[in-house]
């Protein structure tokens, strides 16, 4: 362990489970103090759990990011129990796979609420905060499928990922003078439930990825989270408004 983040507080949405859990234990790994939110505190309490059997800090802060006095109140907290905020994996999203005339519109005020206002809120209210304590790093989740690729019933799902990835860039754009750094990922298929199609086993997964992804298989949580902690590293202190697609050579 490097201990890269040690001194640092982080912030990750979606820290319940799949790639948000992940981080939040190679976080913790590097020595940050991590805060873990979403709206179940259930799973967020197990992430603590993990965390802190294996020697880390962490604390869970139940929070709805479609919900602007609940991310407010969310950054509050965090600066307030921990002492600042340092790093923000906006991480939370959901996935509706129809096509766009099936897509009801309950699906698509989910989409778009949590996919895009989500991400607007929380990097609004972190910014706010970083700015007036000398600067922090954000990375917000997108998706391959959006910017990058589009998918036949993934439309309306796509459509809220593309605006996530223009989104940071201008939110890069008009932050990084004042020491806010903003980036984000775009995960291709990877070992987590959203990648499964309805129905589908894990093992059904790897046979149809042997197929249809240029690397034969989804991607691991570590490879990633990697790419997440790279983006918050100072190792990638020159990087401003990029959108990292991690998809095995799906979009290339």
């Amino acid at each position: 362990m490097s201990q890269e983040f040690a001194d640092r507080i982080a912030l990750v949405t979606g820290g319940g489970s799949g790639i948000g859990r992940a981080a939040a234990l190679a976080f913790a790994k590097e020595g940050a103090t991590v805060v873990v939110a979403g709206r179940s505190a259930g799973p967020l309490d197990e992430t603590v759990a993990m965390i802190e059997e294996r020697g880390g800090r962490a604390a869970a802060h139940s929070a709805d990011v479609t919900v602007a006095d609940e991310v407010e109140d969310l950054i509050t907290r965090t600066v307030a129990t921990h002492g600042g905020l340092h790093i923000a994996f906006n991480n939370a999203g959901v996935a509706v796979g129809r096509a766009l005339v099936d897509t009801t519109d309950e699906d698509w005020n989910r989409l778009v609420s949590v996919n895009l206002t989500g991400v607007f809120l929380t990097m609004k209210h972190e910014i706010s905060h970083m700015r007036t304590a000398g600067g922090g790093v954000i990375v917000n989740t997108a998706s391959n499928i959006g910017a990058h690729q589009r998918r036949a019933g993934m439309a309306a799902y796509a459509a809220t990922k593309a605006a996530v990835s223009t989104l940071t860039r201008g939110a890069a754009l008009d932050h990084i003078g004042e020491g806010v750094r903003i980036n984000a990922i775009s995960p291709g298929p990877s070992e987590t439930t959203m990648s499964l199609r309805p129905g589908e086993t894990e093992a059904d997964r790897s046979e149809r990825l042997k197929d249809t992804n240029p690397s034969g298989r989804a991607a691991t949580l570590d490879e990633i989270v990697d790419g997440v902690l790279w983006l918050c590293s100072d190792r990638s202190a020159y990087v401003v408004g990029h959108d990292l697609v991690i998809d095995g050579g799906a979009s290339a």
